[in-house]
């Protein structure tokens, strides 16, 4: 603690120069004074009239005035209201006590559980990921515990996949089974713009204490200011990169892009970017890739062997249109997406994961021959009885026309509920793959792959 106190105080700066409010438009305060000291990105601390005083940051200039947007509310802020300078203070300090905690974009504990002690080193939250030449290459899967992504959408360490779904679909619960059953050794998670009834809902009740130990949890609500969203997922990122360097195999999982997005969108429209395609402003599609560029493998060049940054990130899809223009970009920054079908979660089938909409781009370097075999032939039965399904549900289809879809309704009864799964369950990659060749073996064998399947119904 006394180590920690004084890094707190060789941190301060001894000076602190200081402005005054001249106006107030929406959320953007024009400050006079401090245009010739702070540069953008710079930490300021508002006052309002009832002497309570706030952070703030510098997101531009305009002729003689800066502008600054708050991390909290304005309300009583008014002309002649003190700014004052605080330094370029856009960094955190790690910890590894912070497993277990729940943060604010600070890295501030909101969960009433105490301070936090910093670390020695600092972390940028704008830094800028590893240039592309020094990184390793992508190559080592990673058990995610769920038997869909597992087997048909495999991962490896360091890549970095969407989870593309509308509201209301079952994202939440596919992300805390992968922060639970996962195989890698820290999870941090960012709640970007969540609803504040389910932060509490997610922690306590799908994550549990079991997938909390491991996690570090970085959460700014709906309601908060655009500023304070968008630094929650810059702070999210951060911390997995400190992790990424004491040699952990980091997974971060981010809910949503989306909101991320959003929060980019309203900051650029306020201080005057001309808005673009839905209204989003050209800076959004800036940020995207240095935010999602920095998961990946780690590099081998430092003096200390880096661990990797798995990246998970849900992008919640306005209206169901997969060719929405934030879909539409992170899938083309992605490694690979998971598509989550609204038809699907009606029928009950849970995780409601689109198998033929859904790719993983290591695959099928990352998988044997064997494996790779298995799922292609899964895949083919799926596909054909997509293509069938419409004539079959009517009775349309007679038995016998066709022997590959008459195959396929046979195959279909069982790899539909191999696809589902209980979100208090684990499954691994060898049990997985196991069942997957069970379902595909000798007709002696029916009755043993029967049981497995009523198993999970159950």
């Amino acid at each position: 603690m006394l180590r920690g106190l004084c890094e707190e105080i060789s941190r301060l700066t001894p000076v602190h120069p200081f402005g005054f409010v001249t106006s107030i438009v929406g959320s953007i305060i024009e400050v006079s004074g401090l245009q010739k000291i702070v540069s953008v990105g710079s930490v300021c601390r508002l006052e309002n009239r009832a002497g309570i005083s706030f952070p703030c940051e510098v997101v531009g200039f305009k002729n003689d005035q800066t502008l600054v947007m708050g991390y909290d509310s304005i309300d009583g802020l008014g002309p002649e209201c003190k700014v004052t300078y605080e330094g370029h203070h856009n960094v955190i300090y790690p910890h590894e006590s912070w497993l277990g905690r729940t943060l604010d974009g600070f890295g501030v504990p909101i969960d009433s559980k105490g301070q936090l002690p910093s670390g020695p080193q600092s972390y940028d939250l704008n830094a800028s990921p590893i240039p592309a030449h020094k990184r390793r290459l992508v190559e080592n899967r990673i058990d995610l515990g769920v038997r869909a992504m597992n087997t048909f959408t495999t991962c490896c360490a360091g890549q970095r996949m969407g989870i593309f779904a509308g509201s209301g679909v079952g994202k939440s619960i596919l992300l805390s089974m992968l922060a639970k059953f996962s195989k890698a050794e820290t999870i941090v998670i960012g709640l970007i713009g969540e609803r504040g009834r389910e932060v509490k809902e997610f922690i306590e009740k799908h994550l549990g204490e079991e997938g909390m130990a491991k996690s570090v949890v970085v959460v700014a609500t709906s309601d908060e200011p655009a500023l304070m969203r968008r630094r929650a997922a810059y702070t999210t990122l951060s911390i997995a990169e400190y992790f990424r360097d004491q040699g952990k195999e980091v997974l971060c999982l981010m809910d949503s892009v989306t909101r991320f997005a959003m929060a980019l969108r309203e900051i650029g429209l306020s201080i005057g970017e001309p808005p673009t395609t839905k209204g989003y402003t050209p800076n959004v599609f800036v940020e995207l890739p240095r935010l999602l560029e920095r998961n990946g493998p780690g590099s081998d060049l430092h003096k200390q062997h880096q661990g990797n940054i798995t990246g998970l990130f849900t992008v919640l899809v306005e209206g169901d249109d997969d060719n929405e223009p934030i879909s539409d970009t992170t899938r083309g920054i992605l490694d690979g997406h998971i598509m989550l079908d609204r038809k699907i979660a009606e029928r009950g089938r849970y995780p409601a994961i689109n198998i033929l909409r859904s790719i993983s781009r290591t695959m099928p370097d990352c998988n044997n021959a064997e494996e790779s075999e298995l799922i292609q032939r899964a895949r083919e039965y799926l596909s054909t009885y997509d293509d069938m399904e419409e004539l079959i549900r009517l009775g349309a289809y007679r038995k016998g026309s066709n022997p590959k879809v008459d195959e396929a309704i046979q195959y279909y009864e069982q790899l539909d509920p191999f696809i589902s799964q209980s979100k208090d369950r684990q499954i691994t990659f060898e049990d997985g793959f196991e069942t997957l060749a069970t379902i595909f073996g000798c007709q002696e064998k029916e009755s043993e792959t029967t049981e497995i399947v009523s198993g999970f119904e159950s």
